[in-house]
């Protein structure tokens, strides 16, 4: 069971990036997907989910608008695209999985997003 995120790198401010957490080992349409992110000094936190099998959406208030999170369940891979990236969005992303009862749940081991001029 593995979930692999990338798609992280150096943007400038304003910029776009589209992080993709692709899962191996179970299928994903069972689960709620959700990216979490963590800035140094910071605790982890929620910033979309993706529910199964409705596939409701919801957001942190400070990515709403330019963050959108989609799911392809063919590709057995969840996407988080980021647009009007800012300084703050600086931080390493992170893709959880969370079976719809509660349990079983997986973490990816995160990619590095770094927004600066």
């Amino acid at each position: 069971v593995q979930l692999v995120e990338s798609g992280g790198g150096l943007v400038q401010p304003g910029g776009s990036l589209r992080l993709s957490c692709a899962a191996s080992g179970f299928t994903i349409n069972a689960y709620d997907m959700t990216w979490y992110r963590q800035a140094p000094g910071n605790a982890r936190e929620s910033v979309a989910r993706i529910t199964s099998p409705s596939g409701l959406t919801d957001y942190v208030d400070s990515v709403k608008g330019r963050f959108t999170i989609s799911r392809d369940n063919a590709k057995n891979t969840v996407y988080l695209q980021m647009n009007s990236l800012k300084a703050e969005d600086t931080a390493v992303y992170f893709c959880k999985a969370v079976h719809f009862s509660g349990y079983p749940s997986y973490w990816g081991q995160g990619t590095q997003v770094t927004v600066s001029s």
